[in-house]
């Protein structure tokens, strides 16, 4: 299973150590800077002075939130799970970083189940199905299109109250 959560875990090491981390076997460089092409990563990484090589600081401190959260995409890519667990991954960030990670979440997304915690709409809009959780219980289930043509439904209200917030 590959995990991308809202704030995700690196190492003091370096950026290909903290890609490779949990790769069973190791990890060819090709195989490493493909997944972070994937993830939309390895234009940052390239810029910086020592590339790959660049150490992460403890808890990623020299890295921005949309930097770490894309090395955390880089390794669920590497990792190619068979499950995808996303949790909040793009609920901290901001929005030129979000799309770019989002980008990347959808590219990692396909032929495998993932399962999605999120309340932001750009994240879950293209699900496949939608769970809307109301008081620990699954209140409503399809597709958004389907979800919001419920009258006075649970989802279409957040979807509208998101809408008139924005």
């Amino acid at each position: 299973m590959g995990l991308v959560s809202q704030e995700p875990v690196l190492f003091n090491e370096t950026i290909r150590s903290n890609i490779a981390y949990g790769k069973t076997g190791g990890a060819t460089e090709e195989e490493i800077i493909s997944a972070a092409q994937a993830a939309n990563a390895h234009n940052f990484i390239s810029s910086l002075p020592q590339g790959y090589e660049t150490s992460v600081g403890e808890r990623g401190v020299q890295l921005s939130g949309g930097q770490k959260q894309r090395i955390a995409i880089a390794r669920a890519i590497l990792k190619d799970p068979k499950i995808l667990l996303l949790d909040e991954a793009t609920s901290a960030l901001d929005a030129e970083s979000e799309r770019v990670v989002q980008d990347a979440l959808d590219r990692v997304m396909v032929n495998r189940t993932t399962v999605v915690v999120a309340h932001r709409l750009t994240t879950i809009k293209n699900a496949d199905v939608i769970a809307v959780v109301k008081n620990g219980v699954i209140a409503e289930k399809g597709r958004h299109e389907t979800l919001m043509k419920i009258s006075g439904g649970a989802y279409a209200s957040l979807v509208t109250l998101h809408m008139t917030s924005n």
